[in-house]
């Protein structure tokens, strides 16, 4: 009898012990992913580069680079506003300087505006002196021709490290990178960048697309991916109102 009860007793403790444990690693689960989603651009003080939005709202952004050409960007923008899509449109100091009435077009078209730096040339192989005098001419350029709020830059190819991004957030600039490339301005195939975009594409993306002269299929393939993307109940907003609809994930630099 002595002996049923001591088993009795240690299939109970067990069986608690077991519940503890699942509880302790639930809870560890909730501590990870409550710090997972801390605010944008919040690492300790040291500043990440916004790679996607929340996934709690239904919010996806489109993005699109222009740093040469003039002739696919009004096709792109006729797309938009057929659709009543938003978009970010991030582009050169040297562009924008060379098509300012380009760019009003995009800022009366109710998209947002971000910067690539002024001569979209990789701040990796520059200098840490020639990368500040390259953002400081752009933001020049950018105040000059009356945008002097802006807040959002990709970094030239997207390329960046952390002391990249310090200088960036010395210029009261923030980094935005991407979650979804199909690599348009190569001209794989319009249904091979629709299919990506439409079998990735989920809430909280940031879409990276161009709108210079070298891509031939983006804005017929924006036929589909718009359309398709609000059936999924995505809704297409700057990079930020993405940022405000909810906490964002960022690109940690090793």
């Amino acid at each position: 009898m002595r002996v049923t009860f001591y088993s009795w007793k240690a299939d109970k403790i067990k069986r608690y012990g077991l519940v503890v444990i699942l509880a302790l690693f639930c809870a560890l689960l909730l501590w990870i992913g409550q710090w997972s989603q801390l605010p944008v651009f919040s690492n300790k003080g040291e500043p990440r580069a916004l790679s996607q939005g929340s996934a709690e709202t239904p919010y996806v952004a489109l993005t699109f680079n222009i740093s040469w050409g003039s002739e696919k960007v009004h096709e792109i923008l006729k797309k938009l506003d057929a659709y009543n899509a938003h978009a970010t449109f991030f582009v050169s100091g040297e562009w924008a300087e060379r098509h300012p009435d380009i760019l009003e077009d995009i800022h009366k078209g109710k998209h947002e505006i971000g910067m690539m730096g002024y001569k979209y040339e990789s701040y990796l192989e520059q200098e840490p002196a020639e990368v500040d005098t390259d953002l400081r001419e752009a933001k020049a350029v950018f105040e000059k021709l009356g945008y002097k709020d802006l807040k959002w830059i990709r970094p030239p190819h997207g390329h960046f490290d952390k002391a990249v991004l310090k200088q960036i957030d010395k210029k009261g600039l923030q980094t935005v990178q991407w979650s979804i490339n199909p690599h348009d301005w190569e001209n794989p195939g319009t249904n091979k960048i629709i299919d990506q975009i439409m079998e990735e594409g989920s809430k909280g993306d940031i879409i990276l697309l161009h709108a210079s002269d070298s891509v031939k299929q983006t804005s017929k393939a924006l036929d589909v991916i718009i359309p398709g993307l609000k059936q999924k109940g995505l809704e297409f907003v700057s990079i930020t109102e993405l940022v405000n609809g909810g906490k964002s994930k960022t690109t940690q630099v090793q």
